[in-house]
């Protein structure tokens, strides 16, 4: 029962009812799991396998490519394609290398991380991120706190590490429960990982991992990372509303006012820096910068005769520009990162940078090692033709159900959040689901930027309730400072309110948007899919 009904403080222990045994599931479904990189390991396996059985009893579906594309079978069936023979071993062999360098994702993440180093490291993002939260007025810090929380994802730890913590001093020194800022600021980090007003790491990884998928059914096709840029800006304000609305109509009220006597630290000793003068000043260079860099960037973009336009058609559609987004995104964050380093003195040369370079490489050892597990499964799932196999029957199922319409993305967007639960990690989830999914939906007439923009519904949206997320112990750990016998349990039972709304109001917005208004959900991307 509520705190304020009862007139007693929920603890740990009376955390009883479906929360606890939500909670227990969760864990339990968790714990099965094996690591990640295991995970994808056995699945290559388990493909191998596989294959090896289907294609003994010869399976196989009709061809759904058209009649004249190539490298379509004139007897127009696919069959399912054994590695468990001498061809296949050798396949494997010859393959194991370049399946590695050749995932899509691995170089273009790599490159935009290097950029975003920059900024991150010089102190340009965290700089940014205090000031917009510290200068917020009282009437509109918590919608700034879910704000700054959704467009921290550019750089993923510092939304936890920096503002999770900062939200809940703020909330204090205003009289304010702290659970509640958060809170607030856990929503906006975790649960709208994937909106945001600028192109991060994860829109080039995404859109590698739904690339290598579709080309299951059409080699030629080709996603970039700015497929879902429209769907994912207007997302960030639509987040951000609903994530305000739910700290002050819900969870604060829930909450009640807070007793200092329940934290386990002393309150009174914490201090909030806001950016100092040289850190603003700093601050407003790097913002200066940025702003020529979009200036002139737009010169070469906007104009007809635009060099980075397409140089035959010249339209935004197809042009280098687009193709060469992460490229963008690697410039945009490393020349202002370093202008924000030299004003503010956290850099003085060259040196720095590429110290701030390596030392974000240095983190990627676990992510590359992921990727080269990742990229056999892709790879052997798209050789063996069980890919296309799935998906024809799963497009079959679909249209004998009669769920070949858009109604079937509430289904998937609801599969990918359950998911989620037990396997927090995007780009793992959507590794697995992505070879079954997105040929399975194109077959029913859906492009994969859509599939892709739904996916990241799914995968946001449970983020907060997930004790599998990776930073949920460390978001566990600050709850405790402030209510000392704060369980697992009540942590998810808080944020449970941001889960619903967002789930509900993002996938309403995400129909509004792609199918009653009938706008791109990217530059260039489409609805609907036509072989």
């Amino acid at each position: 029962m509520l705190a304020e009904e009862t007139g007693k403080q929920p603890n740990a222990n009376q955390n009883t009812g479906w929360f606890a045994r939500f909670l227990a599931t969760v864990e339990w479904l968790g714990n099965l799991l094996p690591h990640p990189i295991t995970l994808f390991a056995s699945l290559a396996l388990f493909i191998v396998f596989l294959s090896g059985i289907l294609g003994y009893f010869e399976v196989a579906v009709a061809d759904p490519r058209p009649l004249d594309a190539v490298g379509r079978d004139p007897d127009g069936m696919i069959e399912v394609i054994s590695l468990m023979s001498a061809e296949g071993l050798q396949r494997i062999v010859t393959g194991l290398v370049t399946n590695f360098t050749g995932f899509a994702p691995l170089g273009t993440v790599l490159v935009a991380l290097l950029g975003v180093a920059v900024a991150e490291h010089s102190g340009l993002l965290s700089t940014a991120m205090r000031a917009l939260v510290m200068n917020a007025s009282e009437r509109s810090v918590t919608v700034t706190i879910v704000f700054a929380g959704i467009i921290s994802n550019t750089a993923s730890e510092l939304g936890y590490v920096v503002l999770i913590p900062l939200a809940a001093m703020i909330f204090h020194s205003l009289g304010r429960h702290p659970l509640a800022g958060l809170a607030a600021a856990f929503a906006g980090v975790s649960g709208g990982y994937s909106a945001n007003l600028l192109l991060g790491t994860v829109d080039p990884l995404l859109s590698g991992i739904t690339a290598e998928a579709a080309h299951m059914i059409d080699p030629e096709y080709v996603i970039g990372p700015e497929a879902n840029w429209f769907f994912m800006i207007v997302s960030t304000f639509a987040v951000a509303i609903m994530g305000a609305f739910i700290t002050e109509k819900v969870v604060e009220p829930r909450l009640g006012k807070y007793d200092p006597r329940e934290a386990s630290i002393e309150l009174d000793a914490q201090a909030m820096e806001a950016p100092t003068a040289q850190e603003r000043k700093a601050l407003k260079w790097a913002g200066f910068t940025f702003a020529l860099l979009c200036v002139g960037l737009a010169l070469l973009v906007v104009p007809e005769s635009g060099i980075l336009r397409h140089p035959e058609t010249r339209l935004v559609a197809g042009s280098p520009f687009l193709k060469g987004i992460v490229a963008f995104i690697f410039v945009t964050f490393a020349i202002p990162g370093f202008v924000y380093g030299r004003v503010a003195g956290t850099m003085k040369n060259d040196k720095d940078v590429i110290d701030a370079m390596s030392k974000s490489m240095g983190t990627m050892g676990l992510y590359i090692t992921l990727v080269f597990f990742a990229a056999q499964f892709v790879a052997f799932f798209k050789w063996t033709n069980l890919g296309t196999v799935l998906a024809v029957k799963g497009a079959t199922l679909l249209q004998t159900l009669g769920l070949d319409g858009p109604e079937v993305f509430f289904l998937f967007i609801i599969m990918c959040g359950i998911v989620n639960l037990s396997l927090g990690s995007a780009s793992a989830q959507w590794a697995v689901t992505a070879p079954i999914f997105v040929p399975m939906l194109m077959l029913i007439g859906f492009a994969p930027e859509v599939i892709q923009a739904a996916y990241r519904i799914g995968d946001s949206v449970t983020n907060v309730i997930s004790p599998m997320m990776s930073y949920f112990g460390l978001i566990l750990a600050i709850a405790s400072r402030y209510k000392k016998d704060l369980g697992m349990g009540t942590l998810i039972a808080t944020m449970l309110p941001y889960s619903m709304m967002f789930i509900v109001g993002w996938t309403i917005l995400f129909y509004v948007w792609v199918f009653l208004l009938g706008l791109p959900v990217g530059p260039g991307s489409a609805t609907y899919y036509t072989p």
